[in-house]
């Protein structure tokens, strides 16, 4: 780990010119001890060697003691089976499985649950109350497209409403980017501090995050614009053609983008946590973030795509009762709906909605979060032993106070 950054969650040191050997918790048997069953004779140190063939006298050598970061100085739980990691917070102290990386993220919103919903009802009710003003006072309504319209008179009233959807957007995606900045950037702490065992209050987790705040912002805006600079290069030219042709050229072009787009964001994936964690810049971040999941793209994609989807459920089944009851109370958008017009809804309707996407992002941001940063650690684990500098930050018994030395892949 000598040329990675090190673990900026307090209590532990960085890893940059780290030097020295992997700490040795435990010593070999004492064999003069009664528990002992080695013989007393032993050969000299440098001469031990297997037996070679039945009935000889000599004795199997001991077994090492336990490493650090394979087994935290625990003891082995049988033949053949891995030792016991350490385990001071959510999550052991090992590579991680996908359901372990889910447990831990769930478990952090247990074990701080004060802080944590603390931190996404507050800016879930924030976000949620802009975005209701932003619907109601500032919205212009949808140019209606009428079906008795020539082709032509149809594409332009098509295309009128596109923009006027795109620029309702806009608000709604700005109220979205600062949420989501503030749940990225707090609950990271949360979920460092999670992992070493640590309790952690929201004054506190807000004054570790506040000087990154820059830099996350940064890195939050930069991702979409680099999708939508992918997006305009590949479809602008199809679309100056004008023609058959150029419409088809676009659609298949786009698509490429959707590719490569889909592409770059799980590479960028853990771009926030090294940000954040080892306190990067933003191009930085992005490429620490490239160099971790180089080699796991696929097992990144898999995890990033269980957790949308798990998310969307929860929000979902959350989010449909609360949809229902709305349309029963405002009974005047239910009707609009059912004339094919174009709903208008009341604060009735606003508001109820609105307390189910607070309770559904109140779940949703620490799961997310949490699996994001969660899979950060398990890639430096896997690639650099971040296992044991944790363990060592911690404060587990046997890992000693100084940074190990070059530390076995764990892949």
């Amino acid at each position: 780990m000598n040329d990675t950054p090190g673990w900026a969650s307090p209590g532990s040191a960085p890893s940059d010119g780290q030097d020295g050997g992997v700490p040795r918790p435990a010593a070999p048997v004492d064999e003069s001890s009664p528990a002992s069953k080695w013989s007393k004779e032993q050969p000299p140190p440098g001469q031990w060697s297997a037996p070679t063939a039945p009935g000889t006298n000599r004795v199997p050598a001991p077994p090492p003691p336990p490493v650090p970061g394979w087994g935290g100085g625990q003891p082995r739980g049988g033949w053949g089976q891995p030792p016991a990691a350490a385990k001071p917070g959510v999550i052991p102290l090992r590579p991680l499985g996908v359901g372990e990386i889910l447990d831990g993220a769930v478990s952090t919103l247990r074990a701080h649950w004060r802080t944590v919903l603390g931190i996404t009802i507050t800016v879930s009710v924030i976000s949620e109350i802009g975005n209701i003003l932003v619907d109601r006072y500032l919205l212009p309504d949808p140019p209606e497209v009428s079906p008795d319209a020539d082709p032509s008179e149809a594409l332009r009233q098509s295309v009128d409403s596109l923009q006027s959807s795109l620029l309702a957007m806009g608000p709604v995606l700005i109220i979205t980017l600062i949420a989501t900045l503030f749940t990225t950037a707090l609950l990271t702490v949360v979920i460092s501090r999670s992992v070493l065992g640590r309790p952690v209050t929201l004054s506190e987790a807000w004054h570790e995050a506040r000087p990154r705040l820059p830099q996350l912002l940064g890195l939050t805006v930069l991702l979409p614009l680099m999708s939508g600079g992918i997006m305009t290069v590949a479809i602008l030219p199809g679309l100056l053609l004008g023609t058959g042709g150029g419409i088809a050229l676009s659609v298949l072009a786009g698509l490429g983008a959707c590719v490569v787009i889909l592409w770059l964001m799980i590479r960028f994936a853990l771009a926030s946590p090294a940000l954040m964690l080892e306190r990067q810049g933003v191009i930085a971040s992005l490429r620490r973030s490239a160099k971790l999941v180089q080699g796991a793209w696929w097992r990144t994609f898999g995890i990033v795509a269980l957790t949308l989807l798990l998310t969307l459920l929860v929000s979902m089944i959350i989010a449909v009762p609360f949809g229902l009851i709305a349309f029963a109370v405002d009974g005047s958008g239910f009707g609009d709906l059912f004339a094919g017009t174009t709903p208008d809804f009341g604060w009735p309707f606003l508001i109820i909605t609105g307390i189910g996407s607070v309770i559904a992002s109140s779940i949703t941001y620490p799961i997310s979060a949490g699996v994001t940063v969660l899979l950060y650690i398990d890639q430096r684990i896997r690639r650099e032993a971040l296992d044991i500098e944790l363990a060592r930050a911690a404060g587990v018994p046997g890992y000693g106070s100084e940074p190990p030395g070059n530390a076995p892949s764990r892949n």
